[in-house]
């Protein structure tokens, strides 16, 4: 039996690595999208002793093409973006860095889902950045969204 196939963008991060053991230890076949494949960027994976068990794949948020591609190859059922600019700190710096990162390239990967096989379950992991100072605790869906930085927006 063929396993299923899930990808994982932010696989390096620390949710990203705890979701491919996760899975990995129910039987699915688990893709890592790197931006790139520098040896320091997956000590998380091999602290975790899971490197061997997943293919990573070059994966460049700001390329269409290069995420349609990456998704017609591997067929995966499910998709995981954890990838992010993730300092809000950082978002002051560039932010059309972090508007491209954390925002468009989640309209890129749906678009390449929804060009490739629009059955593919996508989860947007997101942040609380989202509502700035929250007029709810907790947070739920209907909580207007105030966001105080690039990172938020």
């Amino acid at each position: 039996m063929t396993k299923q196939r899930v990808l994982i963008t932010g696989i390096t991060g620390q949710d990203g690595a705890l979701l491919a053991k996760f899975l990995i230890k129910r039987g699915y076949q688990v893709y890592g999208a790197l931006r790139t494949q520098s040896p320091g960027a997956v000590w998380r994976l091999n602290e975790l002793n899971i490197l061997n068990d997943v293919e990573l794949v070059q994966f460049d948020m700001l390329d269409y093409a290069g995420i349609e591609e990456s998704i017609r190859k591997i067929l995966p059922v499910e998709i995981y973006n954890f990838a992010s600019q993730s300092f809000v700190g950082a978002s002051f710096q560039r932010p059309l860095y972090a508007g491209e990162v954390n925002g468009m390239a989640v309209a890129r990967i749906l678009e390449a889902v929804r060009q490739t096989d629009p059955t593919i379950r996508v989860l947007q992991a997101s942040t609380s950045e989202m509502f700035g100072i929250p007029q709810s605790i907790p947070q739920h869906e209907a909580t207007p969204f105030h966001p105080r930085s690039p990172y938020g927006v």
